[in-house]
């Protein structure tokens, strides 16, 4: 069986939103380059859960569809589990993963599984 790795970018403390037009071309060449059908943004480092890091990952989201990806967010802090809900980017934690590997696909989690 052939399973091709998902592509991971990780996100530094802070979104600088000057960055993330290059980043967005980086993971679209990267997705297109490997066929990859999963787009892995880790965000354990991203310390400030702002409108920045939303819109980072919005973009990023975007370009992951486009190139016929989904996107999936490892190990987020609660406040932007919480932000990322409140704007609607994500419909239920199923694109988060909290503390699991990469490899891992979770179906669903509810909402109201929320860390406190």
């Amino acid at each position: 069986m052939n399973t091709i790795e998902p592509v991971v970018v990780a996100l530094g403390a802070k979104v600088d939103r000057a960055s993330v037009p290059r980043l967005c071309e980086q993971v679209r060449d990267c997705l297109e380059r490997t066929s990859a059908t999963e787009l892995i943004c880790d965000a354990s480092a991203l310390t400030t859960a702002d409108l920045g890091a939303v819109e980072a990952l919005a973009r990023l989201r975007l370009t992951a569809r486009r190139a016929g990806a989904r996107l999936r967010i490892r190990d987020p802090s609660p406040d932007l589990c919480r932000l990322l809900l409140l704007v609607g980017l994500v419909e239920t934690l199923g694109e988060i993963e909290e503390g699991e590997p990469a490899v891992r696909v979770q179906e669903r989690v509810e909402a109201d599984d929320l860390p406190p």
